[in-house]
């Protein structure tokens, strides 16, 4: 039995790709390839959750680990566990991806991702595992959890948020029990969206990924902001009260100038991902900060930041890492620190973002392709859209680690110029990797 891990985890066709019996034999694995006699588990609200969690379970009991049950709870509650009680944990969750998928996160004990060693080790013991066992047994650990929304609270260091109006939009996952629970036991006005969970409506028209509900909801309810998790909350993009979308480059910039000037951001530098505006760039350079840039994927931004003893970094789509406060990144966590430095800067969150960058034209595409495998298959294309840009503007062409596609991002000064090559470059990608299956 086979599998390739992604840029977060292993994800797939609930009961197709991601089989319980292929889910049985990963928890054998990690139960034989992990340290830890001890695993926490965790899950988001989509329908095949129970199934695929308990066949991980029982897969790890069946090779002599205890494992305790967290419930449905965000991605970064999982790791705030393992760090917590010092054991592994794993989160069953395809964040943003449709109800239809599924996946599963591994953390080692203390709340990191795995490093691409673990994840090789892993996929070897995973070729020898069985693929059947018993039933499990898991011990509900409901006190971890409340520790978690404690340590959210606590991270504003005893400030509070009365007086703030903010609407949640929950996505129908993982954080419609702690995101408003917390924002309201500060004392901010929560409107709430997004919240009744039915299995099937995980990240649907709503969340980080579809903010555009939020957006009216915002302007709709004179609120003064809003913030819009995905569907297992490691990530949240954000609205101001004018309905206009701040993104996770635009959050970054904010909470880097905020934390330079409270002294608080190590070395003066922030960590970001090649797929980083760049408007953030020139933001930073603007402000003696300076930009680390890492591969896509928040391990790789937390690698950096703990191998350059630095503070904070993330990526555009909303995985914001506080690295003095969290092991990964946290939705629910992020969207306390703006609220917080919104209501410490007594000016409005469109102010602030207008201030923090200007972001260049950016367009992005994301092509479904049959074989993303072959994506270097157009790398001339690519060299030629840069040549023409001659230094005015980026280029990205990437297989996305978690779906069948292929991301195409293009930056220039002009927006109708990175339109025309990004579709030139799309229209590669496809000539190259294959269109999709209907």
């Amino acid at each position: 039995m086979t599998l390739r891990f992604g840029t977060d985890g292993v994800r797939g066709v609930a009961f197709e790709e991601l089989t319980p019996e292929l889910v049985h034999a990963l928890g054998r694995a990690a139960a034989r390839t992990l340290e830890g006699r001890r695993f926490a588990l965790g899950r988001d609200t989509r329908e095949s959750g129970p199934v695929l969690q308990a066949a991980l379970a029982a897969g790890l009991a069946a090779e002599g680990a205890e494992v305790v049950d967290l419930g449905v709870v965000p991605t970064p509650a999982v790791a705030f566990a393992s760090a917590a009680r010092g054991r592994p944990a794993a989160m069953v969750s395809a964040s943003h991806n449709p109800w239809t998928d599924n996946g599963v996160k591994f953390f080692t004990a203390g709340g990191r991702k795995l490093t691409d060693e673990q994840e090789e080790r892993l996929e070897a013991a995973l070729a020898e595992a069985p693929t059947t066992g018993p039933a499990a047994d898991a011990r509900l650990d409901a006190a971890v959890v409340e520790e978690y929304e404690a340590h959210l609270r606590d991270s504003i260091e005893g400030r509070r948020l009365d007086g703030v109006r903010v609407v949640l939009d929950c996505a129908h996952g993982a954080a419609v029990q702690q995101a408003p629970r917390v924002f309201a036991s500060l004392g901010a006005e929560v409107h709430v969206m997004g919240a009744a969970p039915d299995g099937r409506n995980i990240n649907d028209g709503c969340g980080s990924t579809h903010p555009e509900a939020l957006q009216r909801a915002v302007v709709a309810e004179g609120a003064d902001l809003g913030l819009a998790f995905d569907g297992d909350a490691d990530r949240v993009v954000a609205v101001d009260h004018e309905g206009r979308l701040v993104d996770g480059d635009h959050l970054i910039a904010l909470c880097a100038l905020d934390l330079r000037e409270r002294g608080k951001l190590h070395g003066d530098t922030v960590v970001v991902t090649v797929m980083t505006n760049l408007g953030f760039r020139l933001a930073m350079a603007e402000h003696g900060i300076t930009v680390h840039e890492t591969q896509v994927g928040d391990r790789y931004v937390l690698e950096a930041l703990e191998q350059g003893g630095w503070s904070l970094g993330g990526e555009q789509s909303g995985h914001v890492i506080f690295r003095d406060l969290a092991t990964t990144g946290d939705g629910i966590l992020t969207g306390l620190q703006l609220v917080d430095l919104v209501r410490r800067s007594g000016r409005p969150l469109a102010a602030l973002a207008a201030g923090a960058m200007t972001r260049m034209p950016q367009v992005l595409r994301n092509v479904r392709v049959a074989d993303r495998s072959a994506v270097d298959g157009v790398r001339d294309e690519v060299a030629a859209v840069e040549a023409e840009l001659d230094g005015s503007g980026r280029v990205l062409v990437r297989a996305s680690g978690t779906e069948p596609v292929v991301r195409v991002m293009v930056e220039a000064t002009d927006a109708a110029r990175a339109e025309a090559a990004a579709a030139r470059l799309a229209a590669a990608v496809e000539r190259t990797c294959g269109a999709a299956a209907p």
